[in-house]
């Protein structure tokens, strides 16, 4: 299966309110050291439309993402209107990662893994 449409898949999975690193998306699509790839493949549009891209944070909780919003400030009120609290570091503005990180349970695990199977087979 095409990478792209894996992380797309894991992408718009990420529920309201929670977010996810770069590392992470690239790990539930099976490709663990893929993590500049996702921000690549967000940058470029490769993961089509409408993906909640102001969920994705770096590891420490930075939105790293402003070159997709424009400002990192759309992406700090994007993720304040889902309730997220969010503080300013020296460079960037930064959430609570340990608070906020998603943590996928097992039906949302079993849900992506049901998505991924339906891809392959349309690719056969």
């Amino acid at each position: 299966m095409n990478i792209y449409k894996r992380m797309e898949i894991v992408c718009r999975s990420i529920p309201y309110g929670k977010v996810a690193s770069y590392g992470q998306i690239a790990f539930l699509c099976g490709a663990p050291r893929n993590a500049r790839q996702v921000g690549y493949a967000l940058r470029t549009d490769k993961l089509g439309k409408n993906i909640p891209a102001h969920r994705i944070v770096n590891s420490k909780g930075q939105l790293s993402g402003a070159w997709h919003f424009g400002s990192s400030d759309l992406q700090k009120e994007l993720l304040e209107s889902e309730g997220l609290e969010l503080y300013r570091d020296e460079n960037y503005w930064c959430t609570d990662i340990k608070k906020y990180i998603w943590h996928p349970d097992e039906a949302e695990m079993a849900e992506i893994k049901k998505k991924f199977e339906e891809i392959e087979k349309e690719l056969i």
